[in-house]
């Protein structure tokens, strides 16, 4: 398994412990990469899309009376008109994970419906 920078610059500074100007370096180097690992992160552009049509595809499974392929719900839900195959597929998956749904394969076929 590959070392990360903090593990990395943690081992270095025990080998230079003797040199104040290399373990200054290497402590606020650590301290550069806490504060990058604390600050928040916003969600982006594309991320706030998704989560719309998220809601989305929820509400259109919860009306369905039957299970849905990806080309049923792309036809019938307007948001994920523009969209390709391989996004929806995400944001289902994403979808599954969480349990909001459930995906079945008929024939080798994905099919949606509410879990």
């Amino acid at each position: 398994m590959a070392k990360t920078k903090r593990e990395m610059y943690t081992a270095i500074r025990a080998i230079v412990a003797d040199n104040e100007e290399m373990v200054a370096f290497i402590d606020h180097e650590i301290e550069l990469l806490n504060r990058k690992s604390a600050s928040p992160k916003k969600p982006t552009k594309t991320q706030i899309e998704n989560e719309g049509c998220k809601a989305d595809i929820v509400a259109y499974l919860t009306s369905a009376d039957a299970p849905k392929t990806i080309k049923e719900m792309q036809a019938d839900i307007p948001s994920l008109a523009g969209l390709t195959n391989q996004r929806i597929t995400h944001m289902l998956t994403d979808l599954v994970k969480c349990e909001a749904i459930r995906k079945d394969y008929v024939k080798k076929v994905p099919y949606f419906s509410i879990a």
